[in-house]
């Protein structure tokens, strides 16, 4: 399930242009984190981490790409470390227009191969093809794809039916804010190398990553139900759990998409401490949870990452 949730992450943040916009109203004051207000609105308290020498401070904050309209979680020690921050960091800066649906497009179809089902064993064809059935997703329609981006067309879709929206996920709240002020806006990766990632999979990892999709779709629901609520009340070492507990089913997956990007990013942030003044970075919930999160990464480079709530 954790290649599963990765992909699903991933689909939320490359996709949000093709999707219907949706206002987030903040609700009132807040109960106990995870739960209800009485007008119906869940009070969210998510983790937040911080990383400081003597003249920079930089906050590392776990990010849900996609989410429900109803979740407040931009306040309190949030929003108070995003507004003492003089820059927001995240994975990607997303692309304005029909610039991103260009980039997509170009790396998502296989022009040349055979169609996509064709790819597929008999048996995972028939899986696939039942899949996309209850999807509403005609089959024809998908054929000229490359595997990896159908993987995470299907998952974006029926949590889309739920009424989570990438334009109600952190990320473009945060950018929202940002641009709002003036607030200067870095990205620790583009665009192009985050689409990069799934289309230098070599083929079969790409079948293998479609295969699984299609095999937890029953799941989706619950367990995103499930990494939501950890979301919301902090839970780190449960989220980590959720998102690593199917490492074990495609682990160089998990290797490109999670472990290498830790260590990179860690290695950016070591560069950023050289600069006086205070950064907000924030990146998708996974890369902050488990034994090779971003905080390990740093702790073995002799930083101490504290957890601010």
């Amino acid at each position: 399930m954790k290649t599963f949730l990765c992909g699903v992450a991933a689909a939320a943040l490359l996709l949000t242009g093709c999707t219907p916009q949706a206002e987030v109203a903040q609700g009132p004051a807040k109960i106990a984190a995870g739960a209800k207000g009485p007008d119906g609105r869940i009070n969210a308290d998510p983790a937040l981490w911080v990383l400081k020498d003597a003249d920079t401070s930089i906050y590392l904050f776990g990010t849900v790409h996609v989410l429900r309209s109803d979740v407040d979680w931009f306040d309190d020690e949030v929003k108070r470390a995003y507004d003492a921050s003089g820059e927001l960091v995240l994975e990607m800066i997303q692309p304005e227009g029909s610039a991103a649906q260009g980039v997509i497009m170009a790396k998502a179809t296989d022009p040349d191969g055979p169609a996509l089902t064709a790819k597929l064993t008999p048996e995972a064809a028939a899986k696939y093809k039942a899949a996309m059935a209850q999807l509403g997703l005609p089959v024809a329609g998908f054929e000229g794809f490359e595997p990896w981006f159908v993987s995470t067309v299907m998952g974006l879709i029926p949590l889309q039916k739920l009424g989570y929206n990438p334009e109600s996920g952190a990320e473009m709240i945060l950018t929202k804010a940002a641009k709002a002020t003036g607030k200067p806006l870095i990205g620790l990766e583009t665009f192009k190398q985050q689409i990069g990632y799934f289309d230098n999979l070599p083929e079969p990892l790409q079948i293998r990553f479609l295969n699984i999709t299609v095999d937890d779709l029953p799941e989706l629901e619950t367990k995103f139900a499930e990494l939501i609520s950890s979301w919301t009340r902090g839970d780190a070492v449960r989220l980590a759990a959720l998102i690593n507990e199917g490492l074990r089913e495609a682990p160089e997956i998990g290797r490109i998409l999670l472990t290498e990007r830790n260590a990179r990013w860690a290695t950016w942030i070591d560069d950023r401490l050289d600069r006086p003044g205070t950064s907000f970075i924030a990146v998708g919930a996974g890369h902050l949870a488990g034994a090779d999160s971003v905080q390990a990464m740093l702790a073995k480079r002799g930083f101490k990452v504290t957890r601010v709530q």
